[in-house]
């Protein structure tokens, strides 16, 4: 597995996420399946801004990074808010709403663009020893427990590349 391949993998799951989401008629599952939500995207967010975005940082793709990187702010600053937000709340699934339109659009330009060109920048080996790294931070993020915990002190600005 590479590194695009890691992270469509995680966009695939976290689609997944949101479609049981939609689909949760409790509270209870609504705020368990929120949880797992905010995790994974706490987790993609980590490792793809302290690994995939600098190791892919050129001229022809800081463009596109700089864009992600605010677009992870913005995702980060919905998920701070949405987990002050208990799921009986009238706004949560509103919020839910807004959170998944931002991602799928964060996806679709990674999907559709930085990621073509990181395959013309990084060859197959690069790529594989880029997803060991990210795995590794994935794992150890996970290990801790509730990776989302850490989003909220994560909302002042973007991350640095």
């Amino acid at each position: 597995m590479s590194a695009i391949d890691l992270l469509e993998s995680q966009h695939r799951e976290v689609e997944a996420l949101f479609s049981e989401l939609e689909k949760a008629d409790s509270t209870e599952d609504k705020a368990r399946l929120f949880d797992q939500l905010a995790d994974k995207l706490a987790v993609h967010a980590a490792i793809e801004e302290h690994h995939f975005y600098p190791t892919v940082r050129e001229r022809r793709t800081e463009d596109i990074l700089l864009e992600s990187l605010e677009e992870h702010l913005s995702i980060k600053r919905l998920l701070a808010d949405l987990l002050d937000t208990a799921a009986d709340d009238q706004t949560f699934e509103a919020k839910i709403k807004v959170l998944q339109e931002q991602v799928e659009h964060h996806v679709g330009e990674e999907e559709g663009d930085l990621f073509p060109k990181v395959k013309k920048l990084l060859d197959a080996t690069e790529l594989d020893a880029l997803e060991q790294e990210m795995v590794a931070e994935q794992e150890q993020l996970l290990e801790e427990g509730e990776p989302r915990a850490a989003v909220p002190q994560e909302t002042d600005e973007p991350a640095h590349l």
